[in-house]
């Protein structure tokens, strides 16, 4: 299929090289990967792909100046980032149609990215100037304890394709605000934001070397050599849990401080007394935004008995009346998922629960022939061995099963080795923080679809990971505590 004037455009604009020590530059022997538009499977261009050589060199850029930007005032670091903000605000459509060319989600859905992944740099922007420590008396007044926070140091921030632009921000920002360099290593299915990220921060005066980005097929192989070396100081991972283990194991070696915001399995409860028109509205966002494709996305939903039936049939027909199809096309509220491994996972994963018993309301199964497509699906009568609520779905598959008391309800949604974030809609007030004080899960959503923020604390417990990301706590994350005890 071939694109428009305006698509070709937002590819064609975008740098295709790697960006070490502030210059654009090939890969080693000129290695390229291809980038596919999941809507189509056709190649939208090719981009570098890294050896290890050119990720050793990326670091050896990011070490050669930490020194001197941990030194860079403040105020300087903050202003970088508030005119990247500005930048990537003014060039939203742009930004927005090469996400959904890459990435598959509908256009809507991703202008909405870009203006959540701009106030990541704003936030930092405004955080960067706030790095605070203690001065205090010791007990006995013979001394003073004087706290101070300073730069973790070099970074490798290794980025997923689902918010290929959002992930980027949610991790460069605090690092350039906390005075790091770093290494930057996006998914190879979705290397296109982040290097169009890399030119807005080139453009907004950011030195060369302090944000270094390699795109590479194999991100094991060439990232391993920097977490294991010495110079290294923080190594940052989004995406699923197997990974994060396997580069938590990785990172112990040299006991990196480590951040992993990993895998989900987000439980959306309905009790009885829910609004019910607020509860299938959550639900949909909850469920459907990003195709289903994210770590916070609802993966099981728990609905008292009571309203289970008609719960059931009002997310059936909503979600039966979306229109799937590419992105880029003016009505499409369902876009592709990212590749055909995954539509054979979620086939799988219905495949499964309806062998259980499971029975299908809407959807079910793939669409169209060409494309990684799969309808928007909502199952009834799931059993409880079923796949589906076990393992995190990464699709728009919504299975239903219901509960009879709220300490049933908080039991079923704990009881899972993840823990990133729940739902739950009700409108007793003191049921509310009683479910929100025993769920065990990192962040609640209360009559919400949605708990991203940048001004937020994101992360998990249990195996969906540690570290916070947004909020004040995210800087935190890029900062060593130094103690100093004076003798006065």
């Amino acid at each position: 299929m071939a694109l428009s004037e305006q698509e070709r455009d937002a590819v064609e604009s975008v740098p295709k090289q790697l960006y070490i020590a502030g210059v654009w530059r090939d890969a080693g022997g000129a290695r390229t990967l291809a980038v596919e538009d999941p809507s189509t499977e056709e190649t939208l261009c090719e981009v570098a792909d890294a050896t290890i050589e050119d990720a050793m060199s990326a670091l050896d850029a990011a070490c050669a100046v930490q020194t001197q930007w941990a030194l860079t005032p403040p105020r300087d670091r903050g202003e970088i980032l508030r005119r990247a903000f500005e930048e990537m605000i003014e060039r939203t459509e742009e930004l927005a149609i090469l996400m959904t060319l890459e990435m598959g989600k509908p256009l809507p859905e991703s202008r909405a990215e870009i203006a959540y992944a701009a106030e990541y740099l704003r936030w930092y922007s405004e955080e960067a100037v706030r790095i605070s420590g203690e001065y205090a008396v010791a007990a006995n007044g013979a001394s003073r304890m004087l706290t101070l926070k300073q730069p973790v140091g070099p970074c490798i921030l290794i980025t997923p394709w689902n918010f290929p632009m959002a992930m980027g921000t949610r991790k460069v920002g605090p690092a350039i605000a906390a005075g790091c360099t770093m290494v930057v290593k996006p998914a190879k299915q979705t290397p296109l934001c982040m290097l169009a990220l890399t030119e807005i921060l080139e453009h907004a005066g950011l030195p060369g070397g302090v944000c270094n980005v390699i795109t590479s097929s194999s991100s094991g192989s060439v990232m391993a050599p920097l977490i294991a070396d010495p110079r290294t100081r923080k190594l940052s991972f989004t995406g699923s849990t197997e990974v994060g283990r396997k580069l938590i194991a990785q990172a112990s070696e040299k006991v990196l401080r480590v951040s992993m915001e990993l895998g989900g399995n987000a439980p959306f409860i309905v009790f009885d007394d829910a609004d019910l028109d607020a509860a299938v509205d959550g639900a949909l966002l909850a469920k459907m935004r990003n195709i289903g494709e994210a770590c916070t996305s609802a993966n099981r939903f728990l609905v008292h008995e009571s309203v289970a039936s008609e719960f059931a049939q009002r997310l059936a027909q909503r979600m039966g009346e979306m229109t799937v199809g590419r992105g880029t096309t003016e009505g499409v509220t369902v876009g592709p998922l990212i590749d055909q491994a995954a539509v054979d996972k979620v086939a799988e994963l219905v495949g499964d629960a309806v062998d259980r018993g499971a029975k299908i309301l809407t959807g079910g199964a793939p669409v169209g022939d060409n494309g990684h497509f799969f309808a928007p699906t909502v199952l009834v009568d799931v059993a409880p061995d079923a796949r589906v609520l076990a393992e995190e779905i990464f699709g728009p598959v919504a299975p239903i099963t219901t509960f009879t008391t709220e300490e049933e309800a908080i039991a079923r949604a704990n009881d899972t080795e993840y823990g990133l974030v729940a739902y739950f809609f009700t409108r007793d007030l003191n049921r509310a923080m009683r479910v929100i004080e025993g769920l065990h899960t990192g962040m609640v959503g209360v009559n919400q679809g949605m708990v991203s923020n940048p001004g937020a604390p994101f992360g998990g417990v249990k195996q969906s990971g540690y570290g916070r990301e947004g909020g004040r706590e995210g800087i935190d994350e890029y900062l060593s505590l130094k103690y100093a005890a004076i003798n006065l």
